[in-house]
């Protein structure tokens, strides 16, 4: 299709998403697809002078691929890095159309060949459950297609309406999945289920209330401690006879009920204690256990997880494994997700759960085996990311919320200590968690402690101030540090003279616009570099009204590469991109 006119960018986004929907996308690829190809062929035509798009299917890797090749004959783009790494925006946001498109789609190439022009090819894998594309079946989609999409641009406004309409529903439904994180947690029983509901529903009331949050936390203080220390005290009585004795298999059960107990109780006391704790840090507590210990409190817990008798849950511990002094409700944590995903993606076999120590290292693995689905090699980065599932069979039976590995890979680094899988689709998996026995003594022989760099993060929203400490909380080179509204964010910028200062826009009292400005003015502050963070659409016009050089980071696209990006460029001492 030729690109010679906006009326031809509006004509090419339409061919694209009814390729794609002949190609078996769902509705969200389809509009991410289109949305794609969208920005590249308005690049083509206003940067290029134009150009063409050829759409086409790759299957020489094996896996068949939608291929989309848009070429221009402008100039061509001077300095791709820069544009990718975030250093450069032109003032029509050109950097920013290839950026997004690139985000959208599973393959992108850029290449400006020596005759001139621009080839920017996209791809997007087909869908699994699709049926494979034969050269038949190609002609007949080509053969069904007609003429040119209708070009009229009111037509294409109200489908991409509609594709928003849909996105956002998507979004909704997301949301809903995600307020299952505090019931996933829950191992014990239906009672311990509903105190992480009502902790959920009362933190939703806490992101939308900021500034209740101490008064809530104080009150929910007692309603949470009280019945989980009734636990506690009944279990006791139980394990001292004092209404009588036991037999062996009766008290096993209860000291399971009580280090659940215990165990939960750890968990609302870290929750509680975000509220005295301004950076949000999250503190260790090392005690000394034993592996066996461990695996006994887990294999109580996970019981009521194993509904399938087909699969077996076993624990293996290899002999003369050292005690641990290391947080082991973290360690816990850990394993118990690793444990309940992998009984959730095995139909038939076991979950092997099985601990050893390395020689060269001293330190101690557990890992968990399972006879599951297995997981792509291109996919086993991608599940440790925030919200990331893997769409499966299993993955549409099964919800949940897509936190949970990252969330332990987080904790294994706090512990000093790494999450890795190994996987091969159809074959099983095997998640090894490695730590130090004891927490801290890797660091204990480097010698003095680097300087650490503080990063102040300005927003009245908690949940975003979270994201940021768990983003960057996990390097030891920084702290965070934190301000709830631009006036106390100005003080805190002049006061603690933070290497870093993330910005949002939309704040009560005084926003990101006005805070900039005056940090500017300000002669102990205007040499701090300051980042925008917002979850505004970035277009030219927000651009404008930001002083340039400034970078925007959008709330949509953070990531744990995008913040390290920034943080590595201030340690550096270069430009921030």
């Amino acid at each position: 299709m030729a690109i010679a006119s906006e009326a031809d960018v509006v004509a090419v986004r339409q061919r694209a998403r009814l390729l794609a929907e002949k190609l078996g996308f769902e509705r969200q690829d389809q509009t991410r697809i289109a949305t794609a190809v969208s920005e590249i062929a308005r690049n083509a035509y206003g940067y290029g002078g134009g150009g063409r798009a050829e759409f086409a299917i790759d299957a020489s890797n094996g896996r068949q691929v939608f291929v989309i090749r848009v070429s221009d004959r402008g100039p061509g783009i001077a300095d791709l890095d820069a544009i990718f790494e975030g250093r450069f925006r032109s003032q029509e946001g050109m950097g920013l159309g290839l950026v997004g498109a690139k985000r959208l789609m599973d393959r992108f190439d850029v290449s400006c060949p020596p005759g001139g022009g621009t080839v920017v090819t996209l791809g997007h894998l087909l869908p699994v459950r699709a049926t494979p594309v034969t050269a038949a079946g190609l002609a007949t989609i080509v053969r069904t297609l007609g003429p040119s999409p209708d070009d009229d641009p009111l037509t294409a406004l109200r489908e991409q309406n509609r594709e928003l309409i849909e996105t956002l529903e998507a979004l909704r439904r997301r949301e809903q999945e995600a307020q299952t994180l505090d019931r996933e947690l829950s191992d014990t029983n239906r009672g311990v289920v509903a105190l992480y509901a009502e902790l959920d529903e009362r933190a939703e009331q806490l992101k939308q209330a900021s500034e209740l949050k101490s008064r809530f936390l104080s009150h929910m203080s007692h309603e949470f401690r009280t019945p989980l220390n009734s636990i506690l005290a009944l279990s006791r009585l139980l394990l001292d006879r004092v209404d009588g004795d036991l037999t062996l298999d009766q008290e096993k059960q209860v000291g399971y009920i009580r280090r659940s107990a215990e165990g939960l109780l750890e968990l609302v006391n870290d929750l509680l204690d975000l509220a005295k704790v301004e950076a949000g840090k999250i503190e260790i507590r090392p005690v000394r256990f034993t592996v066996t210990e461990l695996f006994g409190g887990l294999r109580g817990a996970l019981k009521p997880l194993q509904t399938n008798p087909g699969v077996e849950l076993v624990f293996e511990s290899g002999s003369d494994l050292p005690v641990l002094v290391t947080d082991e409700a973290k360690v816990t944590q850990i394993l118990r997700n690793l444990i309940s995903n992998a009984l959730k993606f095995t139909e038939t076999g076991e979950v092997a759960v099985t601990a050893g120590q390395e020689e060269v290292t001293g330190r101690v693995v557990f890992s968990v085996r399972d006879t599951g689905i297995g997981i792509a090699s291109e996919h086993q980065e991608r599940i440790f990311e925030e919200f990331s599932q893997i769409d499966t069979q299993i993955q549409r039976r099964v919800k949940g919320t897509g936190l949970g590995l990252s969330l332990s890979r987080n904790l294994a680094a706090l512990l000093g200590g790494e999450l890795s899988v190994e996987s091969a689709l159809g074959q099983g998996s095997v998640f090894r968690l490695s730590i130090p026995p004891r927490y801290g003594e890797a660091g204990e022989a480097s010698g003095d402690p680097p300087t650490r760099r503080r990063v102040l993060v300005i927003d009245d929203d908690e949940t975003f101030r979270y994201v940021f400490r768990q983003l960057i909380g996990g390097d030891p080179r920084f702290e965070v540090i934190e301000a709830a509204d631009g006036e106390v964010g100005l003080r805190r910028a002049c006061e603690d003279s933070p290497d870093l200062v993330l910005l949002d826009l939309q704040m009560p009292r005084l926003d990101g616009f006005a805070a900039l400005q005056r940090l500017e003015a300000d002669p102990r502050a205007r040499r701090i570099p300051v980042v925008i963070s917002t979850s505004l659409a970035v277009t030219p016009e927000l651009a404008a009204k930001v002083r340039p050089g400034v970078p925007i980071l959008s709330k949509r696209d953070l990531s744990r590469e995008r913040v390290s990006s920034l943080l590595n460029d201030l340690i550096d001492n270069r430009v921030l991109p």
